[in-house]
């Protein structure tokens, strides 16, 4: 089995898999096994979870950069001298400030905004279903009616956050900071079946979609 061959198999996929493909198996296996769902008393399977973890991003990054590598050298453009392709993997740029920004309506499905600062941005309507949203900054920010069906909210800063009548079946609010949020009317159950992920989070003085303050 060569080297990239390896790396396929790390992230459940076949060889030759286009780099969407690469970046959406990244994300689905990180959801997974990220070692911040584990609980820090299971010693074991946290560690196991921080392997899987360290090889799920080595994965990812050398696949990524031998995409791009292959690309750089399917075309050379006349008059300039081609640029080595680079060995090491190189750190993202540190994302702009979204704060306060309008994306009201939005399609944001299946993106990755994990991390970003979104505090008092306008999402109301916004469409976030299967968004990779790991501790990020909602802080303030208006969800009004958006749809955040299996979006990953977890460890998120949603304090104060507007998410009236929004679609929350299937998110996971892990360990996130609801303090004080509106739940007004949110959809988190089907029947008497809570289908929202709460472990760990911070309800203290939210508005409950019945409209009951949690204590």
């Amino acid at each position: 089995m060569s080297e990239l061959e390896r790396y396929y198999r790390v992230l459940e996929l076949e060889p030759g898999a286009t780099l969407e493909e690469v970046n959406q198996a990244y994300k689905d296996l990180v959801f997974v096994w990220h070692p911040d769902r584990i609980p820090n008393e299971n010693l074991r399977l946290k560690q196991k979870a921080q392997d899987k973890l360290k090889a799920i991003n080595e994965a990812r990054d050398r696949l990524r950069s031998s995409k791009v590598q292959h690309q750089a050298t399917a075309y050379s453009p006349p008059h300039y001298q081609q640029q080595p392709p680079e060995t090491t993997y190189q750190p993202a740029q540190k994302h702009p400030d979204l704060s306060g920004k309008d994306f009201s309506r939005a399609n944001l499905s299946n993106k990755d905004l994990s991390g970003r600062n979104l505090s008092f941005a306008n999402l109301s309507g916004a469409n976030l279903s299967d968004t990779f949203m790991h501790k990020v900054n909602l802080r303030g920010a208006d969800l009004s009616e958006a749809n955040l069906f299996r979006a990953n909210l977890l460890l998120a800063d949603m304090r104060e956050a507007n998410l009236r009548s929004a679609n929350l079946i299937g998110a996971d609010l892990s360990g996130a900071d609801l303090r004080g949020a509106d739940l007004t009317g949110a959809r988190i159950r089907s029947g008497d079946r809570l289908l929202v992920k709460l472990i760990g989070a911070n309800l203290a003085g939210a508005i409950m979609p019945d409209g009951a303050i949690h204590r």
